[in-house]
């Protein structure tokens, strides 16, 4: 992965201290150790799975699927998956009936994922599921120690894996929340790990990566009320389900108040798809406020690879020059006007992030990265980074209103 910076580098803010502040929280933060786990018992899992098993459906929401999804979306279209991969992430209805049209559920394992165990919308479709089979073998459960759904699990005979310690739900993705149903749909986990492995290593050892994250995390810090929108805009439609794993990560972990203050403070993700945005939502980066950064993510290698063909069409001869232009070329070269486009304008900060192709080792990395920011420019705004008391304030209104049903 290389990562290159069109803004000013600030060195304001004392990089050892920033670091060291680090170092200390890698010691209690579980995510920072997840790339170096043991995963035998997952590997073990899946080589006795049923091979009659053609469907995972995965009940959990927000940190329990959004990761996984982004990267099994993001190799589907190069790797022919081993099983279909679901997700239950909403109580609609509607929802809950399309996805049930689309398998044989005498063909489908469930995965349970709640922390808690208390998560409304993962029992309530439980409930729904259990209600229609209630056999032990359908169903792994992924849950903390001991929580209700863990003793549940083990009421019924079903095989349960525990979280690590101190991972938070939008930072499991690189623990057995994510890698469980990849595995189980064929991806391969160590290649992920390896990519996230090389990420940690390059930050923690000093190396390219330690010099671009601390830069871009202190000018995010130091200009975060001038520029309070961070914009992704991935040049790869594999990457639409990650961009939604960012909304929740960076928006969940830095919109917070300040520990040592009363002020509300906090960065807005918004994930956009090139060169598709470009004809919706540049027109508000390039002439609208100047309150957004834009990180561009481009991939090197596109396969297959295809050509446009060398033909000429009636009254669109303008367009020849498109002739044998190959389109991972074109896209990247979108990309690339687009970047030129607003550095002319020289008020809106810039970076570029490539990857090298469609495989587990980038996008493992590519995850990696971005949790590694999130935690240097949660340290910088002084925020707590890994709770969320705004999102749990709104759960224990719904929990009232459904206990005054039963009144």
């Amino acid at each position: 992965m290389q990562n290159k910076l069109y803004f000013e580098k600030l060195n304001i803010l004392n990089k050892k201290e920033l670091m060291k502040k680090i170092e200390k929280e890698r010691n209690n933060i579980g995510y920072y150790n997840l790339p170096k786990q043991n995963i035998d018992d997952i590997l073990e899992f899946v080589d006795s799975f049923d091979k009659n098993i053609e469907n995972i459906m995965v009940l959990g929401i927000g940190g329990s699927s959004l990761g996984a999804k982004a990267i099994f979306e993001f190799l589907k279209p190069i790797q022919k998956p081993k099983r279909n991969l679901f997700f239950f992430e909403s109580t609609d209805p509607l929802n809950i009936f399309d996805l049930f049209k689309q398998v044989d559920i005498n063909k489908t394992h469930f995965l349970v994922i709640s922390k808690s165990g208390e998560t409304v919308e993962t029992i309530s479709i439980l409930k729904y599921i259990f209600a229609q089979k209630s056999n032990k073998e359908d169903y792994t459960f992924i849950t903390d120690t001991d929580s209700n759904l863990d003793k549940f699990a083990q009421d019924l005979g079903s095989k349960v894996f525990y979280l690590p310690t101190n991972v938070g739900g939008r930072f499991s993705v690189l623990s057995v929340v994510g890698l469980l149903p990849l595995a189980l749909c064929g991806v391969d986990i160590k290649a992920l790990l390896n990519g996230a492995k090389d990420v940690d290593d390059s930050f923690f050892g000093n190396k390219e990566i330690n010099s671009a994250l601390l830069d871009k995390a202190i000018f995010y810090a130091k200009n975060h009320q001038q520029y309070s929108i961070n914009c992704i805009f991935a040049y790869t439609q594999s990457l639409k389900y990650f961009t939604e794993w960012f909304v929740q990560l960076w928006g969940e972990s830095l919109g917070k108040r300040q520990r040592h203050s009363a002020c509300n403070i906090g960065l807005t993700p918004i994930g956009l798809i090139g060169p598709k945005d470009q004809h919706s939502f540049l027109q508000l980066i390039m002439e609208g406020k100047r309150d957004k950064t834009i990180t561009f993510i481009k991939l090197k290698e596109f396969n297959p690879k295809l050509n446009i063909p060398a033909i000429s069409l009636p009254h669109l001869e303008a367009l020849n020059i498109l002739n044998n232009i190959a389109f991972h070329d074109l896209i990247n070269m979108q990309c690339d006007s687009v970047i030129e486009a607003l550095l002319n304008e020289k008020e809106i900060p810039l970076d570029e992030i490539v990857i090298s192709a469609v495989d587990a080792k980038s996008i493992g990395g590519l995850i990696y990265y971005y949790e590694l920011l999130t935690s240097l420019v949660g340290e910088l705004i002084d925020v707590n980074t890994y709770n969320q008391p705004g999102v749990e304030a709104g759960k224990i209104i719904l929990k009232d209103k459904l206990n005054n049903i039963l009144k």
